[in-house]
């Protein structure tokens, strides 16, 4: 059986709403839009969360180790197999290129080639820092230098390069282009900087000036980057740019995917794009990732290619280090017991619609004495999500129906006749936090 080819796409900040194809956004991405006819697109693909304010080092940490939050460390243990790793030993080139923000070493443990990479989380688009491929990991200082030109398009030509460099009946690969954008500092290139008119940027529903009350992360840097209360203005600017930064991405991966077709390759390679959280922009009156609402815990996930359904639309619930698991069993690979991914096989397949039954989030910005440390949890069973937060010691619920309010505005935690269902989720949240050894509560408190 001949193996696929993977061609791994990952955003930063790219929320689930903000493709043309789906309707809630006004953002053009003609690229994205045609993935999605010719591939499945999943809508309700969650990250688990984060032990970071810093949301992308433990998300991407999670994909590659196919781990849980609270089982996936910094750095990540070398006892844990990641997911090129195994595809390299099992075979397959491994290329990488752009972000990579779970250290050094685990990243000369998953390539044997590579583009320019940034160790880091964010940087100046037009000034980014890169290293040429080190095989040793080692990746001295004194041989970083600025990349020449926009991140996106710098990161994108070396995978173009890559892939002009196989053959359609050459060993399998592993292309992993891992994205600076669409975050901050927003600044898209010429012409896209304007071609979003701020003054016409409809503002979502759930716009707030400010959030209704403190979930501990007012002045974390993410939240500083508009005033306070946020401005229609200010958030429409912020929009504008945010959608432009998106429409050149689209543009830029349109151009590695050209390419895989003119090299021959596109029939069989599995194509894969997805961002490591999603973004706030004034929803709820929030610009960053570090809570536990959809706009932040949701993102795109776009599957094409050999073995995955054309036009498809999935709600299946699922967490991206499901996909895993589910990289692994297409190219044949045994799944280490490590991984607590579970595969999308039976759901590409269509054998079912559905995945996970419930959805657990956590948010641990930042870790210190147990009684003041702010945290946020959430469970949610696929039409209602209960949001627990606690900040110096003050414990706030929330409880919305998804069906009805998928923009989250309508908190029914005081609603009444709502208490069996409140009951029944506190339940679910608490054997789920057991289950995902949260540190905050232990297996004995959830008997």
């Amino acid at each position: 059986m001949t193996r696929p080819n993977f061609l791994f796409m990952i955003a930063d900040d790219h929320r689930h709403s903000a493709l043309g194809a789906l309707g809630a956004e006004a953002v053009s991405t003609p690229t994205f839009d045609r993935m999605i006819s010719q591939g499945t697109c999943f809508t309700q693909a969650h990250i688990m969360g984060s032990t970071s304010a810093a949301v992308c080092m433990p998300s991407r940490g999670m994909l590659m180790s196919g781990r849980n939050l609270f089982d996936t460390p910094d750095p990540l243990p070398e006892e844990v197999p990641l997911l090129p790793e195994l595809l390299r030993d099992s075979g397959y080139t491994t290329f990488g290129t752009g972000k990579w923000h779970n250290r050094r070493g685990s990243y000369a443990r998953c390539f044997n080639e590579s583009g320019r990479v940034f160790f880091g989380g964010m940087n100046d688009q037009f000034a980014m820092p890169v290293n040429d491929f080190d095989p040793a990991g080692k990746y001295p200082p004194e041989e970083t230098y600025i990349a020449d030109g926009y991140a996106t398009t710098v990161f994108c030509d070396d995978a173009i390069d890559f892939l002009n460099s196989r053959e359609p009946d050459g060993e399998p690969f592993f292309a992993y282009i891992a994205f600076t954008s669409p975050h901050d500092p927003r600044t898209p290139p010429a012409p896209y900087d304007n071609m979003y008119d701020p003054a016409a940027i409809e503002l979502p529903p759930n716009f707030l000036p400010e959030h209704p009350f403190d979930i501990g992360v007012r002045d974390i840097r993410d939240e500083v980057l508009a005033g306070y209360p946020r401005t229609e203005d200010e958030i429409r600017r912020h929009i504008a740019d945010y959608y432009g930064m998106i429409s050149h991405m689209d543009m830029d991966i349109g151009r590695v995917l050209d390419t895989l077709e003119a090299r021959g390759l596109s029939d069989n390679t599995i194509v894969i794009y997805t961002s490591d959280h999603g973004l706030g922009v004034g929803q709820h009156g929030l610009m960053g990732k570090q809570n536990l609402y959809d706009h932040s815990m949701r993102v795109p996930l776009i599957m094409r290619g050999p073995g995955i359904p054309a036009g498809m639309r999935s709600s299946a619930m699922l967490y991206l280090h499901d996909l895993y698991p589910t990289l692994l069993n297409c190219a044949g690979v045994d799944v280490p017991a490590t991984s607590a991914g579970h595969s999308l096989a039976n759901v590409l397949n269509q054998l079912t619609t559905k995945h996970r039954k419930l959805i657990f989030s956590a948010y641990q910005g930042v870790f210190g004495h147990p009684e003041r440390r702010p945290y946020q949890r959430s469970v949610k069973d696929g039409r209602y999500k209960l949001i627990q937060t606690v900040v110096d010691a003050v414990e706030t619920w929330q409880l919305f129906d998804l069906a009805e309010d998928p923009w989250e505005q309508w908190d029914l935690i005081n609603q009444p006749g709502n208490n069996r269902l409140i009951n029944q989720l506190k339940a679910c949240l608490r054997k789920r936090q057991a289950r995902s050894n949260d540190p905050l509560v232990t297996e004995a408190e959830t008997r």
